[in-house]
């Protein structure tokens, strides 16, 4: 994605025109009406502008890395639960915590178990998260902080079984994440996380031309304040990081 600021796109665009428009009017015409003529018998998808070049095979897969729940993209490789602890304290603790318990505001790995439901639940990967592929997919595109990518195939197998590990998912630091082994991996949550059917089971109440102005009868009063209902969970009143 280009971060070229809008103004100075704009500035670039405008320029052969003025430049045209000073040097030659007349064959800025002529040159306008025959790139229209063109325009007309060239379909657009047939177009090509004369900027860059086709990316290579190799460029494309640096960006195509994406990891399916359903393991589809996992790269090949493998790595074991004690191979991945040695990662994880190099590479992971100093924010996350020896044990996924975190370092200041650093996010939650492990723990919260049984907390989504009290006031302040706790969303880590084994207490809330619905697929491990969210986890070993952000790995391997951000992680570590501030070398992201620098892991290969094995480290990212082996730092992602530890922390499964961590959760209790993997229960045996033996165990060796591979793609074949990680199809196998469910994370505790997941029966919670469904497909958005309101499509289907909210029709019913879809309107062609929805009421914009005096919908409901009465005038509009306030029921609740969030302060006075206390919807903002306070540190110290869920479930504790063990």
């Amino acid at each position: 994605m280009s971060r070229f600021p809008r103004a100075a796109i704009a500035a670039l665009a405008a320029m052969p025109i003025l430049g045209l428009a000073v040097v030659g009017p007349l064959w800025a015409q002529q040159k306008s009406t025959a790139s229209k003529a063109t325009a007309k018998q060239t379909p657009v998808a047939a177009k090509r502008l004369g900027i860059g070049r086709a990316a290579t095979p190799e460029e494309i897969a640096g960006w195509d890395i994406d990891i399916r729940p359903d393991g589809q993209g996992l790269p090949p490789g493998q790595g074991t639960v004690k191979q991945g602890e040695a990662i994880y304290l190099q590479q992971c603790a100093a924010c996350h915590g020896e044990f996924g318990e975190s370092a200041g505001r650093w996010p939650i790995l492990s723990g919260g178990n049984g907390s989504l439901a009290g006031h302040d639940p706790v969303k880590s990967i084994g207490s809330y998260w619905p697929y491990a592929s969210t986890l070993i997919d952000y790995i391997r595109r951000t992680m570590p902080f501030g070398n992201a990518q620098s892991l290969n195939n094995d480290e990212l197998y082996a730092v992602t079984a530890y922390i499964l590990y961590l959760n209790d998912i993997v229960t045996d630091e033996n165990f060796e994440l591979n793609a074949k082994t990680f199809r196998t991996i469910k994370l505790p949550n997941e029966p919670n996380f469904v497909d958005d059917d309101r499509e289907t089971t909210e029709k019913a109440f879809w309107r062609k031309d929805p009421c914009m102005t005096n919908c409901a009868p009465g005038a509009a009063t306030v029921t609740g304040r969030a302060r006075a209902i206390d919807v903002t969970p306070e540190t110290g009143k869920g479930a504790r990081v063990e």
